[in-house]
């Protein structure tokens, strides 16, 4: 069963200051834990991808009609809050298990250490069996 685990930008259960604000070495830290998380998951054979998206700012808006051009735009967006920041994709052998690496993300640390209580969304991925056209 894969699983996505994605990451917003906002704020944290725990942790209402915007990571904007923390000090170099606690968005090192935070960072070094996500990279260790991944580790272990790759090492358990559970983790599929997982990567870190760039920011609100550096997103675009694309929409077709199908046959002109493409409309590309910088925007409307979502709150900011609402902005994916980043995901892991997990194969694991039950729904427990995806929310059990789920709540080992949420416990990423943040300002002096303590654990932020990030929010994690987790959803199941779809499969459909593949046909020949």
């Amino acid at each position: 069963m894969k699983y996505m685990l994605l990451k917003t930008y906002g704020p944290a259960a725990h942790c209402p200051i915007p990571i904007e604000q923390w000090s170099m070495d606690e968005i090192a830290a935070h960072i070094d834990f996500q990279r260790l998380l991944s580790a272990e998951l790759a090492r358990s054979g559970e983790l599929v991808d997982a990567r870190g998206l760039a920011g609100p700012d550096e997103a675009r808006i694309v929409s077709s009609d199908g046959r002109s051009a493409p409309m590309v735009t910088d925007g409307p967006f979502a709150e900011t809050k609402e902005f994916l920041a980043g995901y892991w994709i997990v194969d694991v052998e039950s729904p427990e298990r995806a929310v059990e690496i789920a709540a080992q993300a949420s416990a990423a640390p943040g300002p002096g250490g303590k654990p932020i209580g990030e929010y994690i969304e987790v959803r199941a991925i779809m499969s459909a069996p593949v046909t020949d056209a």
